[in-house]
C-alpha cells in the first residue's frame, strides 16, 4: 500500500492551484481563437480592405508562430517558464489592445500578427507543469492529465468566443466587440503574475543567437514561400520555399556544434522524440489546414454545383461546435485511456480516429448527420493530440530541454498546418467552377483534403509504433 506523504500532498495541492490559474490562461486563448471569426467581413469592412485579403492576417500569425515558438521555449528553460510566460501574455495584451482602436489595415495587420504570440502559452505551460510534477514521482500521470483539462479549457473558451463574439458583433459597435478579449489578455496576466510560480529549475546558459538569425531567415523563407504559393505562384515563390528547407540544413550543422543550442537537434534522433515531433507536424495538416475547407464544403449549395451541404451560417457553426466538444471529450479522454492502457497506445488510438474520421468523408459527405459524425470521431482524436504531444514530448526530452521538446510540438505542428494551408488552397482552386464568376472550391479539391488528412494521421500511427513501450511513463526504463 502506498503511502502518500505530507509533502506529496503540499506538493499535488500546490500543482492542482497552478493548474487551476493556467487553465483559466487557456480558457482565454480559447477565445482569442474564436473571438474574430465570425467578425472577419466586419472586419474588412472596417479596414476598407477586401474580403481575400483577410488571408494575410492567418498569414502573418503562421509565420510569427512557427519562429516565436522554439526561442520563447528556449527563453523559458533558460530563464524560467513563467517569466517567458508572462512576457508573451505582455505583448499579446499590447496587441490585442491596439486592435480596437485603429482602422489601418497596416497598423492592424502588425498588431495582429503580434497578437499570435500567445500560440507558445500551452508549451511553456507543460513545460512549467512538468517541471513541478516530476519531484512528486508521478510526474507523466498528472502532466497527462493537467494537459487534458488546459485543452478542454482552451477549446471552451474557443466555442465561447465564436458564440459570444458572434452575437456581440450584430449588437455593439466593432471597437466595443474587439476591445473585449483584450481585457481578457490583460486579466490573464495579472492570474499569471499573481497566481503561478515559477519553475523550480532553470538550466541558465547563454542565447544562441547564430541560431536565431539563421532558422529566422529559413522560417521566413520557408513561409513567405507558402503565402506567395497560394496567391499566384510563379518561381519566386518556388525558390522561397525551396531555399527555406536548405537553409534547415546549414542551421542543425550550427546547433550541432553549439554548446547550447537554441534547439537541440539530437532530440530528432531519440526514439522516443522523434515520432512524437513527426505526428506534430503530421497532426498539424488536419487541425490547422482542414478546418476552412469543412467550412466552405457545409456552406457549399448542392443544387448548383453538385456536392456540399448548402448549411447556413448557424448550421454551419453548429458543426465547429460540436467538433469542438469532441475536441474537449478526447482531452479528457486521454489521460484516463493512458492510465489503463499506456500513453504510447492512446497516442496511436488517437491519430487512428483522426484518420478514421477524414478518410469516412470519402464515401459519406453528402448529408449533415454524417459530416457531423465524421469530425466528431477526428474530434475526439484531434482533442487527445492537442493534449498528449507536448505532454509526452515533457516527459520523454531531458529535464534541461523541457521547454525546447513542448515548444518543437507546436512549432513543427504549425509548419505543417501552414503547408497543408497552401496546399489546400492550390487544392480547391483547381478546376473550381465552370464559370469565372464561381467561387466554390473543386470536389476533387475536397477529396484531396480528405484524403491527405486521413493519410498523414495513418502514417503518425504507423510512427508511433516504433516508440520504445515504456516511453511517456513514469518508468525509469525508457
Amino acid at each position: 500500500m502506498t503511502t502518500i506523504t505530507s509533502t506529496s500532498k503540499a506538493r499535488l495541492g500546490a500543482l492542482a492551484g497552478v493548474v487551476g490559474f493556467l487553465a483559466f490562461v487557456e480558457f482565454t486563448s480559447g477565445v482569442l481563437q474564436g473571438w474574430y471569426t465570425p467578425m472577419l467581413t466586419d472586419i474588412a469592412r472596417h479596414l476598407g480592405i477586401h474580403d481575400a485579403d483577410v488571408n494575410w492576417l492567418e498569414g502573418s500569425q503562421l509565420m510569427l508562430s512557427a519562429l516565436v515558438v522554439p526561442i520563447f521555449a528556449k527563453l523559458g528553460d533558460m530563464v524560467g517558464h513563467k517569466r517567458m510566460l508572462l512576457t508573451s501574455t505582455a505583448l499579446t495584451a499590447a496587441a490585442s489592445l491596439a486592435l480596437p482602436f485603429t482602422d489601418s489595415f497596416a497598423v492592424f495587420l502588425v498588431a495582429w500578427t503580434l497578437q499570435g504570440f500567445y500560440v507558445v502559452w500551452l508549451p511553456l505551460e507543460i513545460a512549467l507543469i512538468w517541471s513541478r510534477a516530476r519531484a512528486t514521482g508521478s510526474g507523466s500521470v498528472l502532466t497527462a492529465r493537467a494537459a487534458g483539462l488546459l485543452v478542454a479549457a482552451l477549446e471552451v473558451g474557443a466555442i465561447t468566443g465564436a458564440l459570444v463574439g458572434g452575437a456581440l458583433v450584430d449588437a455593439l459597435p466593432l471597437w466595443i466587440v474587439l476591445l473585449v478579449p483584450a481585457l481578457a489578455v490583460v486579466a490573464c496576466f495579472a492570474v499569471i503574475l499573481f497566481g503561478v510560480a515559477e519553475s523550480p529549475v532553470v538550466s541558465g546558459g547563454r542565447f544562441d543567437t547564430g541560431g536565431v538569425i539563421l532558422l529566422t531567415i529559413a522560417l521566413l523563407a520557408f513561409t513567405g514561400g507558402l503565402s506567395l504559393l497560394r496567391l499566384e505562384g510563379g518561381w519566386l515563390a518556388w525558390l522561397l520555399v525551396a531555399g527555406g528547407v536548405v537553409l534547415i540544413w546549414p542551421f542543425a550543422v550550427w546547433e550541432r556544434r553549439s554548446a547550447d543550442p537554441l534547439i537541440d537537434v539530437r532530440m530528432f534522433a531519440d526514439p522516443a522524440l522523434w515520432p512524437v515531433f513527426l505526428t506534430a507536424g503530421l497532426f498539424g495538416v488536419s487541425v490547422l489546414g482542414a478546418q476552412a475547407p469543412l467550412s466552405t464544403f457545409a456552406r457549399t449549395d448542392p443544387a448548383v454545383h453538385g456536392y456540399g451541404l448548402g448549411t447556413t451560417g448557424f448550421a454551419t457553426s453548429l458543426i465547429i461546435g460540436l467538433y469542438l466538444i469532441a475536441m474537449i471529450a478526447g482531452a479528457l479522454l486521454y489521460p484516463v485511456v493512458s492510465r489503463l492502457a499506456t500513453p504510447r497506445v492512446a497516442l496511436i488510438g488517437a491519430s487512428l480516429l483522426v484518420g478514421i474520421g477524414y478518410l469516412l468523408f470519402l464515401p459519406f459527405h453528402d448529408a449533415y448527420a454524417l459530416v457531423v459524425t465524421n469530425m466528431a470521431i477526428a474530434g475526439v482524436g484531434s482533442g487527445a493530440l492537442v493534449a498528449a504531444l507536448p505532454a509526452a514530448a515533457a516527459s520523454a526530452a531531458p529535464s534541461w530541454a523541457t521547454g525546447q521538446a513542448t515548444g518543437l510540438t507546436n512549432a513543427v505542428k504549425t509548419v505543417g498546418g501552414a503547408i497543408a494551408s497552401c496546399v489546400f488552397g492550390i487544392a480547391l482552386l483547381h478546376g473550381a467552377g465552370g464559370v469565372a464568376e464561381s467561387t466554390a472550391g473543386s470536389f476533387a479539391g475536397y477529396l484531396t483534403v480528405w484524403i491527405v488528412c486521413g493519410v498523414t494521421a495513418l502514417v503518425a500511427a504507423a510512427a508511433l509504433v516504433v516508440v520504445p513501450k515504456g516511453a511517456f511513463t513514469d518508468s525509469p526504463a525508457r
